[in-house]
C-alpha cells in the first residue's frame, strides 16, 4: 500500500511539473504539429528526463549537486534564456512546406535516430538549465512525496522518482497523441501561423528570463 502511495505521489508530481504551458510545452507542441507526434513525444521525453534528474536530486538528498546547481544559478539561467531566444527565433523564422506532398520528406527525416536524439537533448538542456525546477520539485516532494524528512529508504526514493518519470511521460504521450489527430489536417498557412505564434512566445520567455536576471544584477 505504501508503494502505491509513493508511486501515485510521484506520478502526480510528474504531471504537475509537465502540464503547465511553458516554453518546453510550446516547443513540443510545435514539433508534434510540424514533424509528427513521434518527434513531439521524444522531445517531451527530454523534458521528462530533466524532471527525473531533479527528482532524483531531491529524493536521494544529493545536497552537493543541489548546492552546485544553486551556486551556478545565474549562469544556468543565462544559458537557458539564450537557448529560449535561439529556439524562439529559429521557430519564428522557419518556413513550413507548402504542400502535404512536399511534407512527406520531413517526418521521415525527423524520424532518424540522430534527429530524435537532438530533439530529446534540446528539451533536456532547456529543463536542466532552469534551477527553479529543482526548488519546485523539492517543494512538491515535501508536500506530496513524503521523502523530504528522515526515514525514507533508497527504495522509496527510487519508487517516487520512477513515478515522476511515469507521470511526466504520460503527459507528453497524451498531449502528442491528441496533437497527432490534427497533424494531417495542418497545412502550410496554419503551420506558418503556429510557427510565428509559438516562436514569439518562446522567445518572449527567454527575453523575460534575461531581463529578470539583469534587473537583479543592477
Amino acid at each position: 500500500m505504501d508503494f502505491l502511495v509513493l508511486i501515485g505521489s510521484g506520478i502526480l508530481i510528474g504531471l504537475i511539473l509537465a502540464a503547465p504551458v511553458g516554453p518546453v510545452n510550446l516547443i513540443c507542441i510545435r514539433r508534434a504539429l510540424q514533424y509528427g507526434p513521434v518527434n513531439g513525444f521524444v522531445s517531451g521525453l527530454g523534458a521528462a528526463m530533466g524532471d527525473g534528474f531533479f527528482a532524483a536530486i531531491s529524493a536521494f538528498g544529493v545536497t552537493v549537486v543541489a548546492r552546485l546547481i544553486e551556486g551556478f544559478s545565474t549562469p544556468l539561467q543565462v544559458g537557458g534564456g539564450v537557448l529560449l531566444l535561439a529556439f524562439g527565433l529559429h521557430t519564428y523564422l522557419s518556413q513550413p512546406l507548402a504542400s502535404k506532398d512536399d511534407d512527406q520528406s520531413v517526418p521521415r527525416e525527423a524520424a532518424l535516430p540522430s534527429s530524435l536524439v537532438r530533439a530529446m537533448a534540446s528539451t533536456f538542456a532547456l529543463t536542466v538549465t532552469n534551477p527553479a525546477t529543482l526548488f519546485g520539485v523539492a517543494a512538491l516532494f515535501a508536500s506530496l512525496g513524503g521523502l523530504a524528512g528522515e526515514g525514507a529508504s533508497y527504495l522509496d526514493a527510487a519508487v517516487v522518482v520512477g513515478g515522476v518519470l511515469a507521470g511526466s511521460t504520460l503527459w507528453w504521450f497524451t498531449l502528442t497523441a491528441i496533437i497527432g489527430l490534427f497533424h494531417a489536417r495542418i497545412d502550410g498557412r496554419v503551420m506558418r501561423i503556429i510557427n510565428r505564434a509559438s516562436g514569439f512566445a518562446v522567445a518572449s520567455f527567454g527575453f523575460g528570463v534575461l531581463v529578470h536576471l539583469l534587473w537583479k544584477l543592477l
